[in-house]
């Protein structure tokens, strides 16, 4: 597939950082965070209303994350046009319309419709995204920069924490009627039950769409430090070859697809793996205050990881973390009950480093062109369109329980980004 390249690049003074600023842009990875997260409460409440198998409700994910890979290189031209502070506005709004557009899906109620509209929030995150990763990584010493990553992240990772237990309340607050049970209602009486259990996702979003329209107002109203945005020098580094040439961005692409693919896997089979007679033996609505754990380790790492990349090497850092991963994902595998329960959970802590540090290890020596490569690593998000998708596949035929070994083997290439991959071979581009 033909990729447009950017005509224009990045450039700002190197050690210039806006407190108020940060914070500003730092509360926009709390909000993707919860609204990311709360897609694991979503899945369950689908599955049972439309009577689908994991393969089929993993299509949350696919067109979930898919919108990311359309829109992720057009949201780099989109920055150019208007900056960084336009794209983020715009996409708060285009965020806002996604939401919003689980009232229909809902009122009819359609699968279909649930599907597009998480596509079009996703492509708003998709805006935020591309914005707001440099921004934060630029807004200050570059030498900082997986530091400032890190703790956008745990922002991100508190908003993933708390979302399944607001989730819990608002959308899986009934127990749903068996296959058995469903079976037995009139066509009728069918409809009203899905129309009945489709209404509860209306409060929570049209909440969230409200918030993100105020919030689009904030910011623009907000005056951020402009990070300039130029057309290269003749003669200088332009277009997605130069790019290219840098293989541990090529590789930091890969990295990213698989850590999303893995952390999206093990997240959104959580509550459905929980509620299984032989690990948690629980109900959707108490498996789900379970999930806060994965997503709260994941806070909690990044925490710690923000002091921890200031004063130890990213690419180690990230190599140890993923070979732990592999081995609690093992762990859960082999294991049944509390401690297969458990060690699933504790994956998440050391999920905490990895999407920062991938991320800013890729970005060493872009000079110019680190725009460009911000819109190739967030087009990556794409594994999480498919690996769960995969994993579900694989769990309709050999059971949920077996089927994390797909998550599993991305931390193996992980491990080998960390220690490896991660080391810059070509030089250095120019701003």
């Amino acid at each position: 597939m033909a990729i447009a390249a950017t005509s224009q690049t990045t450039a700002t003074q190197p050690g210039v950082r806006d407190n108020r600023a940060l914070a500003m842009v730092i509360a926009l990875f709390f909000m993707w965070g919860f609204i990311t997260c709360l897609n694991d409460i979503l899945i369950p409440h689908l599955k049972s209303l439309f009577t689908l198998n994991y393969a089929e409700v993993m299509l949350v994910q696919t067109f979930f994350f898919s919108a990311y890979f359309v829109f992720a290189l057009p949201s780099g031209k989109v920055v150019e046009w208007i900056g960084y502070k336009g794209t983020m506005v715009a996409g708060l709004l285009v965020m806002a319309a996604g939401a919003l557009g689980f009232i229909p899906a809902a009122a009819v109620p359609s699968f279909p419709l649930f599907l597009v509209s998480l596509a079009i929030l996703a492509a708003g995150m998709t805006f935020l995204q591309v914005a707001a990763n440099p921004y934060v990584a630029i807004l200050g010493d570059p030498a900082g920069a997986s530091s400032r990553l890190n703790l956008a992240g745990a922002f991100n990772s508190f908003g993933t924490t708390i979302a399944p237990y607001i989730g819990s309340l608002f959308i899986l607050g009934t127990i749903p009627l068996t296959a058995t049970e469903l079976g037995r209602l009139s066509p009728a009486a069918l409809h009203a039950y899905k129309v009945s259990q489709a209404e509860v996702v209306r409060l929570p979003y049209s909440v969230i769409a409200a918030i993100l329209i105020s919030f689009a107002i904030a910011m623009a109203l907000y005056k951020l430090p402009p990070i300039h945005i130029h057309h290269p020098e003749e003669g200088g580094p332009s277009g997605l070859r130069p790019v290219l040439r840098q293989r541990h961005l090529v590789l930091g692409v890969v990295g990213i697809f698989l850590y999303v693919g893995a952390e999206v896997a093990v997240g959104s089979f959580l509550v459905n793996y929980f509620s299984l007679p032989y690990i948690g033996h629980m109900t959707e609505k108490n498996a789900a205050l379970y999930v806060a754990f994965y997503w709260g380790g994941l806070m909690v790492g990044r925490i710690f990881g923000v002091g921890i990349t200031r004063k130890l090497h990213p690419g180690p850092v990230l190599g140890w973390a993923a070979i732990i991963a592999f081995c609690l994902v093992l762990t859960s595998i082999l294991t049944f009950g509390h401690l297969a329960m458990w060690s699933l959970i504790l994956v998440g802590l050391f999920n905490s480093i990895m999407w920062p540090n991938i991320f800013g290890l890729a970005l060493v020596g872009l000079g110019g062109l680190t725009n460009m490569g911000s819109s190739l690593l967030v087009s990556a998000i794409l594994g999480g369109a498919l690996i769960p998708l995969f994993q579900g596949f694989v769990a309709d035929h050999i059971g949920l329980h077996h089927a994390f070994f797909v998550a599993g083997l991305c931390y193996v290439y992980i491990c080998y980004y960390g220690f490896i991959g991660s080391k810059p071979k070509a030089p250095p581009l120019p701003a």
